[in-house]
């Protein structure tokens, strides 16, 4: 038995991989070091239909499902996770929910430019204990380059709290938001926290969902990020495997290439093996949350815990294969090091800790 894509996810696979290696990968470098994002890579995956992947076309999405979602995030990953980031908190963290758990009017009103590309949405869902629309949310993704937010907090109705989701447009909210948060890795994936001070009637302010519901859009929402953090894992471990064995092939050491070197070849035989075996737990659960199987959240959480670790290791090993040159921003592995480590937290899955 060969596990293969099919052919549709192939052609995908490949787009995608080509427009990251031409369009994405050459300012890497400097977007992660200004900690700056660069809006017209979105507007780009807006024109190749990447921004409502798993979203049905009714709705302005591509509608085809998770799995396509996961190859996307890989291919962008080997060159850029922050770009991936980006994508994942306008996907997981917005767009999906606000699909899931918006009424009718709301997915007429709100989806269409999103899934199209023309907005990009930010999500501050990490703090589900503000008193009313009045606190601040600790980490807000796509901070600042957002058109809108869709935020979790907590709402006093008949002298009972209970916590809603609420989309807030951005020029409503813009003046709330900090500075953005430097972060170990994934420098150029805009960060920030959020001071809220709206009132509910407020027509900056539109309710989502409320109590119970928000619960479950809660959890969904934290299995997509892990999902999405799994797949952005596979693809930081490839790339550091790639850039590796490049190295290892080009480095000279005592007229012979390191390549050949037992032990190096020992680390990079690790570094395959776990990424194919990352890969292949990514895309199975995936592939499970596309079929409904009920056991489709523990696996992407295995799937997480297992590609994060793996990541980490693989661009750990290609430091190390570097030599001195490993801790150069411009041989890349590095970085790669410092986003795999990043995901490994909290924000990796956008801030959901379980309480």
């Amino acid at each position: 038995m060969r596990f293969e894509l099919p052919e549709e996810l192939e052609m995908l696979r490949s787009v995608v991989s080509d427009f990251a290696q031409s369009e994405v990968a050459p300012g890497a470098i400097e977007r992660d070091a200004a900690e700056r994002f660069d809006r017209s890579l979105f507007n780009q995956m807006a024109e190749l239909g990447l921004t409502g992947v798993p979203i049905p076309e009714t709705y302005g999405g591509a509608d085809v499902g998770w799995l396509a979602y996961v190859i996307v995030l890989e291919e962008l990953s080997k060159v850029c996770a922050s770009t991936a980031s980006v994508l994942s908190a306008h996907t997981a963290g917005a767009v999906w929910p606000l699909y899931r758990y918006g009424d009718e009017a709301v997915r007429t009103e709100l989806l269409a430019s999103l899934t199209s590309g023309n907005k990009l949405a930010g999500a501050g869902l990490s703090n589900s204990r503000t008193a009313s629309l009045l606190g601040t949310h600790p980490l807000v993704l796509n901070a600042g380059i957002a058109d809108g937010y869709l935020c979790i907090t907590n709402h006093t109705s008949n002298e009972q709290r209970e916590p809603i989701a609420v989309w807030l447009k951005n020029d409503a909210i813009e003046p709330s938001l900090s500075a953005a948060i430097s972060k170990l890795g994934l420098g150029a994936f805009p960060t920030g926290e959020l001071t809220l001070a709206i009132p509910i009637s407020s027509s900056a302010a539109k309710v989502i969902a409320q109590g119970r519901r928000v619960r479950s859009l809660l959890r969904e929402t934290r299995t997509l990020f892990a999902l999405s953090s799994a797949a952005q894992s596979v693809g930081i471990a490839q790339g550091a495997l790639d850039a590796a064995a490049s190295y290892a092939k080009s480095r000279k050491q005592f007229g012979t290439m390191i390549g050949k070197q037992q032990g190096i070849m020992f680390k990079l035989s690790d570094m395959s093996i776990a990424v194919e075996a990352s890969r292949l737990l990514v895309r199975q659960a995936a592939w499970l949350l596309d079929e409904g199987a009920k056991d489709a959240a523990t696996q992407v959480q295995l799937a997480r815990t297992y590609a994060a670790r793996s990541a980490t290791m693989a661009a750990r090993e290609a430091v190390q294969i570097h030599g001195g040159c490993g801790y150069m921003e411009e041989y890349q592995v590095e970085r790669m090091l410092r986003d795999a480590m990043t995901l490994e937290t909290a924000v990796g899955i956008g801030g959901l800790v379980e309480r």
